[in-house]
């Protein structure tokens, strides 16, 4: 074996994130960054006992020439490679739990057209944090190209993928959809998928188009659903499903106008799985509503906060054997039925499948318990700066009984009558906050009350959001 030879010598430390790899093309990312991935994550995958990486791209333009220099890197490591094409996210973990254990989706989910990233998962299992930043040193000394190398085989996963949901999932009557695909890759496959369970589907934006013409592939976002919610009234369908650009979340409207969030969808999702998995552990992150675990505990399940995070919620999904979990961003997980990762799309069809046994679906869903929340809001910092403050607020913050106080992940305190939240972003320098109260006027106390003790440690605190 020749010697090790240095192959990107300065990969950009702030590409590599908590849960992924991601940045500006060609500032950041560039072919020759995908190049040196595919050569360091093909050594570590072989290592592993790992022989087959799967791997997929989203619709960006810029997706094509990275996939292929992927590919190329991981095939010059010794792997063989299963090129499932332009997919989304999802559906490369489908493939990396249906034909091997590793794969790597080449995708900038629903961050800005410029830019693109990397989503992996090694043996089974998506990888994050100190191991992301094990790639980034492999990447700058990666060995030497191996002696045989990888064979790399084209797979169309989409008919096994559509046909795999259609067996699991069977409604009770067909429903009326519309879907916004927002131009995103759900537009490849979501349509095809929900007309396979036998629903009607009008598609908004459903052509693949990196540069986003109409609006930005991100449902957590009001002013990306106006035109479905204004499509869904005009048409007189039952519901609208919003993706966002890969595919792996999932936003729901009604035709009253109204966004359910991801933590509000739980509360279904949670009673339809406790129904077959009584007792089970259920997981959601702490960005989700008080609301959530009363429902947990009537449905008969244990409720189990956890840090924020896509990778750390699976992680802990795993640890403790949950069967269901789920993050207010809207990656919902279902180990029972499914395969555990998150995916817009059979969280929609799980989702049609409750609602179809009811004659008024958007009334359930309206129907769910809610209170008056914030949106995320944002603090933004100086580089490093947030894990400091949150550490400082954990130690000098204090509040009287019956406050109840967590640091899972930040600082979140809850009263009988709403919670408040300060945590640390792991993907950009900013502190991210959120509010909720049972009342609108419970709601400006425990804000007022939780931005007063930010203000001690960081008086030039500016929050940024808006109150929905």
């Amino acid at each position: 074996m020749a010697d090790p030879t240095p192959v990107l010598p300065h990969p950009p430390a702030h590409a590599f994130k908590a849960y992924d790899i991601r940045g500006a093309v060609p500032d950041v990312i560039d072919e020759a960054f995908a190049h040196a991935l595919g050569r360091a994550f093909g050594a570590r995958a072989l290592a592993a006992g790992e022989t087959t990486v799967a791997v997929g791209r989203d619709g960006r333009l810029s997706s094509p020439a990275l996939a292929a220099a992927l590919i190329d890197g991981l095939a010059m490591a010794g792997v063989d490679v299963l090129d499932v094409g332009m997919v989304t996210t999802p559906m490369l973990y489908f493939a990396a739990a249906t034909h091997c254990r590793s794969g790597i989706q080449v995708t900038g989910s629903h961050n800005p057209k410029h830019h693109n990233g990397f989503k992996m998962v090694l043996a089974g299992r998506a990888i994050y944090g100190d191991e992301i930043q094990t790639l980034r040193e492999a990447m700058a000394c990666a060995a030497a190209p191996a002696c045989a190398r990888g064979r790399v085989r084209r797979v169309d996963i989409q008919p096994e993928y559509i046909a795999r949901i259609a067996r699991d999932v069977k409604l009770e009557r067909p429903l009326k959809l519309v879907i916004d695909c927002g131009n995103g890759v759900t537009g490849a496959s979501a349509p095809a998928l929900f007309r396979a369970l036998g629903c009607d589907v009008t598609v908004l934006y459903g052509e693949v188009d990196g540069e986003f013409p109409h609006h930005h592939p991100d449902p957590s976002k009001p002013e990306n659903l106006r035109d479905l919610i204004a499509t869904l009234q005009r048409t007189g369908a039952d519901l609208g499903f919003a993706f966002d650009g890969d595919g792996d979340r999932l936003g729901v409207v009604t035709p009253s106008g109204q966004n359910i969030f991801p933590d509000r969808q739980m509360m279904l999702f949670a009673a339809d799985v406790l129904a077959r998995v009584p007792g089970s552990p259920i997981v959601f992150d702490v960005k989700c509503s008080q609301r959530l675990a009363p429902a947990i505990r009537a449905a008969g399940g244990v409720p189990l906060m956890h840090r924020t995070g896509h990778s750390l919620i699976k992680a802990k999904m795993r640890e403790v054997g949950a069967p269901l979990g789920g993050e207010m961003s809207g990656h919902i997980f279902f180990q029972e039925r499914w395969y555990g990762f998150d995916d817009g799309s059979y969280a929609g069809a799980r989702l049609l499948e409750i609602l179809s046994r009811h004659d008024d679906p958007g009334a359930v869903l309206d129907g769910l318990p809610s209170s008056h929340s914030t949106p995320e809001l944002n603090v933004v910092c100086a580089e490093g700066e947030p894990h400091r403050l949150v550490a400082q607020l954990q130690r000098i913050a204090r509040f009287d009984a019956p406050a109840e106080v967590s640091t899972v992940d930040g600082l979140r305190v809850d009263w009988p009558d709403g919670f408040g939240l300060i945590r640390a972003s792991n993907t950009t320098p900013v502190l991210v906050l959120r509010f909720e109260g049972q009342t609108p006027a419970a709601l400006a106390r425990i804000e007022a009350e939780m931005i007063g003790w930010l203000r001690r440690i960081k008086p030039d605190a500016v929050v940024g959001g808006a109150a929905h």
